[in-house]
């Protein structure tokens, strides 16, 4: 199964982000395929190499950028939210890029399921 996946809070300011990577990471160990991931509204913020957590706190960024990484896992960030929040390319962690919410929508057409993570 295909499953595209929205994220739409921030890393550390609620669960969802956790909960969609954890979701993503267990999809693909099961054998399905996660083509996608779009970030949206406050999810944005996921994308940005200028997070630096504590020590003894998981660094969500560097979770998805090795997801990506290790699975060829697309990471994208919707440009008017991300322009809304300061996000451009040149702050972007590894793995993911800018573009615009038809990404969303081929991510809808393209697979099975799109789960939502976030308000």
């Amino acid at each position: 199964m295909k499953i595209g996946i929205m994220v739409s809070e921030g890393p550390y300011s609620h669960q969802a982000s956790d909960t969609a990577y954890l979701f993503a990471r267990n999809a693909i160990e099961k054998g399905h395929s996660v083509p996608r991931v779009f970030f949206y509204h406050d999810g944005v913020n996921n994308s940005t190499k200028l997070t630096q957590p504590p020590q003894d706190d998981r660094h969500v960024v560097n979770r998805w950028s090795k997801l990506a990484e290790d699975h060829g896992v697309d990471l994208v960030v919707c440009v008017a939210a991300g322009m809304r929040r300061g996000i451009t390319d040149e702050i972007l962690a590894p793995g993911f890029r800018i573009s615009g919410l038809g990404q969303l929508v081929e991510t809808g057409i393209q697979c099975d399921r799109l789960v939502t993570f976030g308000d």
